[in-house]
């Protein structure tokens, strides 16, 4: 019913930075909120960035500064923008929606996760 096609992960060095980007579709009535997710090897997944559809955002201590979330409703579309890598910001990032869908004459909600990109920050 929805989809969240995820891209812009890759390698950089460290200090460099990259842009995620991940686009949602289906029955989509609504998304709140959408947020970035990562999972680096032998570690648990965990939260990097939320933002809701009123433009409100929420960071890991980890990622503050250096990162920024943003959203174009209109696209159902979700930007990570990574300024300042560091090694240990390498893992594999996964986009989430907390999705209402239409189904039928009914809504309902639904959690989506996209496929996962891999970013990879070299020393």
């Amino acid at each position: 019913q929805v989809q969240l096609v995820e891209s812009g992960g890759g390698l950089v060095q460290a200090g460099g930075s990259l842009r995620l980007s991940c686009a949602a579709s289906g029955s989509i009535f609504s998304i709140n909120p959408m947020g970035w997710y990562r999972q680096a090897p032998g570690k648990q997944r965990e939260l990097v960035a939320t933002i809701t559809s009123g433009g409100s955002t929420d960071y890991a201590d980890s990622v503050k500064g250096r990162f920024t979330i943003s959203r174009d409703n209109a696209k159902n579309t979700v930007y990570l923008q990574m300024n300042s890598l560091k090694p240990d910001d390498t893992a594999v990032y996964y986009c989430n929606a907390q999705c209402t869908v239409v189904v039928g004459v009914s809504y309902r909600s639904l959690e989506v996760w996209g496929q996962g990109t891999l970013v990879t920050v070299s020393s």
